[in-house]
């Protein structure tokens, strides 16, 4: 009799755990800050620009004595090197950082594993992944950056429309959509704009012989340097390079998520739940604002001119599949760009 009556008690204690749990997102881990602290470094690879994290992987080290190792390139020069590590059994990160297009990708191919900092708790719902193997952090408005020195203020571009006039042609930069996914993703996501005219757009910026480059990182410095004095890139870039560079003010920006995933073999998994945590807090967050960026924490800004109103006029990006990827960049933008 009595082990019935602990049985139930045991059940009811389990049922009103579960019904007091939310159902729509998975639930915070504790972390062993202890054994993250023995660990005593952290392997990230990243799309950010080291000068944006520098100060914040300096506060990190500081706070907890942990270093961090940070390998830097394109969302896909990212997903590249981490799917090669993993397909050859060699993955040598404990975090990975990129867009969401890519996350996806490698999410499906078994990379991450299941993880959901507490300090997210506050972050907008809508950025919160059901299963909790991808964490948000910041999001990604793309505008039209311009050089002030050579282009004035009146003959700014108020919509991605206006680079189809002449005047610019020869004199705009962007990244390579064969080979940057992000750009193939910007481009596709024209749509929410144009409808179905999205690829007469695509079409119309090909014909204005655009610099093409590796990433939307050198469209900035192809602008300060004088290259072209217009691109398409994130708007984060005029605070985290220094040049005359400014960015055109639009009625919608596409954006997208960025996200930080857990090596589902890590090797420093504790340091790597810990750092994740800590770009999450408020005092995370509030350095990344102060390098450009639009972080998710609620109220905070970056100290860009005008950024409380970016903010609420961003329009999110959706997620071509891998397939679909795969087309765009292996043949639609590939015949549009540099002919069949």
């Amino acid at each position: 009799m009595k082990r019935k009556i602990n049985y139930w008690i045991t059940l009811s204690v389990v049922f009103a755990i579960v019904g007091a749990l939310p159902g729509k997102h998975a639930l915070a881990q504790a972390i062993n800050v202890e054994a993250a602290k023995q660990e005593g470094k952290v392997i990230v690879y990243g799309a950010q620009v080291p000068q944006a994290m520098k100060a914040i992987h300096a506060a990190f080290e500081r706070k907890y004595g942990i270093s961090v190792e940070y390998w830097r390139g394109s969302s896909t020069g990212v997903s590249e090197r981490a799917l090669t590590e993993w397909r050859a059994g060699r993955p040598g990160f404990d975090v990975v950082e990129g867009n969401r297009g890519v996350q996806l990708i490698m999410r499906d191919e078994g990379l991450f594993q299941k993880f959901v900092p507490p300090s997210s708790a506050k972050f907008p719902a809508k950025f919160k992944e059901k299963d909790g193997m991808i964490t948000p952090w910041r999001v990604l408005p793309i505008s039209i950056l311009y050089n002030t020195d050579m282009v004035k203020t009146a003959d700014l571009p108020k919509t991605f429309d206006d680079l189809l006039n002449p005047k610019w042609t020869g004199k705009i930069t962007m990244p390579d959509p064969t080979r940057h996914t992000t750009t193939a993703q910007f481009l596709w996501n024209l749509s929410k704009f144009k409808g179905d005219k999205w690829l007469d757009l695509v079409k119309g910026l090909a014909k204005q012989k655009p610099l093409l480059v590796e990433s939307l990182a050198p469209v900035t410095t192809t602008i300060i340097k004088g290259e072209a004095p217009i691109g398409i890139t994130y708007i984060k870039y005029i605070q985290q390079y220094k040049g005359p560079v400014s960015y055109a003010s639009m009625d919608k920006y596409l954006a997208d998520p960025n996200y930080m995933s857990l090596s589902a073999k890590a090797a420093n998994v504790n340091a790597a739940k810990l750092y994740v945590d800590f770009i999450c807090s408020a005092e995370g967050q509030k350095m990344v604002a102060d390098t450009g960026e639009f972080v998710l924490a609620p109220g905070v800004y970056p100290s860009i001119k005008g950024a409380e109103k970016v903010a609420p006029n961003m329009v999110f990006m959706d997620n071509p599949s891998e397939d679909e990827f795969k087309t765009l960049m292996g043949k639609t933008f590939r015949e549009i760009f540099f002919g069949k």
